[in-house]
């Protein structure tokens, strides 16, 4: 049986992760809807807390690179999160390994000082 923790949409990991794609590219939000091809007052709404209707979470994925299950339901992972940052920090094409591997001490550490707090 599905629980409605495992049906609900999360919201603020959605906004956050369109954020993220945002500052990465140095886009101000009005040129991040003309790109994802949805209204700016989506993105308001968004970032209010509301859910996108599916076409604007279809667009916003696609333009961000994101997969729409990781904000659906409670995803389910076969790693651990701190596995899967390294791993995409060393893939980042903006940062060299010296960087890369500074951000991922850098978060290492803040993870297990907070992990419990």
């Amino acid at each position: 049986m599905t629980t409605a923790r495992e049906r609900s949409f999360d919201n603020e990991a959605f906004f956050a992760a369109l954020n993220g794609a945002r500052e990465a590219r140095k886009l101000t939000w009005k040129q991040l809807a003309s790109e994802a091809g949805v209204s700016a007052s989506t993105l308001t709404r968004v970032g209010q807390g509301k859910r996108p209707d599916v076409d604007s979470f279809a667009a916003l994925v696609a333009w961000a690179g994101l997969k729409s299950e990781d904000f659906i339901g409670a995803a389910k992972r076969d790693s651990e999160p701190l596995a899967e940052i390294s791993v995409l920090l060393r893939r980042d094409p903006h940062l060299n390994d010296e960087a890369a591997t500074a951000l991922d001490e850098l978060l290492k550490a803040t993870y297990k000082r907070l992990r419990n707090a």
